[in-house]
């Protein structure tokens, strides 16, 4: 029987209005399975449903955290185990949606047991980070855990800062944490696994055309009031597409065309990485090749038939 959607795609690849039509079909439940959709003030940006879509079908795990917060694959997790429970108890087929990969790793194959940092530490390690700069830093984590260092490309500020806070957390390599399995949050023989692989120049189409949305809709405005709450660059939330341009365009550095030029620009080429991704790290799902709008929905519709789910509907 199964017990779970999961629709994984690339941005802009429509299956956020699929997935609203496969929960009304099914009577199911959408779960946020993007990293950015999860911020309260990143709506436009983060191309987060709409309240009119919102009222369509339930949704969860969209706009509840603020940007300021370090959110993470494992605080997901441990709000996407909650919300599986609650939806089972409310007799409703959760649709996990969305094109963050690690958090369908995460469904599938769990999260190693890697301690929370306590907050006074991170703001220790990334003030050294600062005084130190990227080299010396590096250098630093690579004299006392080359073993985690060794994986990390040196570039990476997130990840070689995370590794030492790991580090100086627990005094143990976060390799070594890493190499401990994690309990899966749902059977993967249980569930339908959609991958959505449209036609690439297609989907860059649509890439920059929903951007030209965001700006018309106020993606600007959005923009200006995350500025104003002056981020640390380090957290995730500031790697949003498209705001950085932004921000720069309203501080005098970028033209507003420049600046949109560099947005659309750096959403394809995230796109491309993200088909990558599901092509190696999702073989065995089953690829939906329709591109977006009544052509992806009929697909998914279809195959959840073939799969059960309307007989789910209808007995339930």
């Amino acid at each position: 029987m199964i017990e779970a959607v999961l629709i994984a795609g690339p941005t802009a690849s429509g299956k956020s209005a699929a997935a609203i039509a496969l929960a009304r079909k099914i009577g199911g439940a959408i779960v946020n399975a993007d990293s950015m959709q999860v911020y309260s003030e990143l709506s436009l940006l983060s191309a987060r449903p709409c309240p009119e879509d919102e009222k369509q079908a339930p949704h969860r795990l969209y706009g509840f955290v603020s940007v300021r917060e370090a959110f993470s694959v494992a605080k997901w997790a441990a709000a996407a185990k909650l919300t599986l429970a609650q939806l089972k108890a409310e007799r409703l087929i959760p649709i996990v949606t969305g094109g963050t990969g690690l958090y369908f790793f995460a469904l599938e194959k769990g999260l190693s047991p890697v301690p929370e940092v306590h907050a006074e530490l991170r703001v220790q390690v990334r003030q050294r980070y600062a005084e130190l700069g990227p080299e010396r830093f590096y250098a630093e984590l690579a004299a006392r855990d080359p073993l985690t260092a060794a994986q990390l490309n040196p570039a990476d500020g997130q990840r070689v800062i995370r590794a030492f806070e790991v580090l100086e957390q627990t005094g143990q390599p976060l390799a070594e944490w890493q190499a401990v399995k994690g309990t899966p949050l749902i059977d993967p023989a249980r569930c339908l696994r959609l991958v959505i692989r449209p036609n690439r120049d297609w989907l860059y189409q649509r890439c920059d055309a929903r951007f030209g949305q965001m700006m018309a809709h106020g993606a600007l405005d959005e923009a200006r009031r995350i500025a104003a709450m002056a981020l640390d660059p380090s957290l995730p939330a500031s790697r949003a597409l498209g705001l950085g341009y932004l921000i720069r365009h309203l501080a005098g550095e970028l033209s507003l065309d420049a600046a949109v030029f560099e947005a659309k620009r750096d959403t394809r080429r995230y796109a491309k990485r993200q088909m990558t991704w599901f092509r190696h790290q999702m073989p065995d799902w089953h690829a939906v090749a329709a591109q977006g709008g009544q052509g992806l929905e009929s697909a998914l519709l279809s195959l959840a038939g073939a799969a059960g789910l309307d007989a789910v509907q209808r007995n339930g």
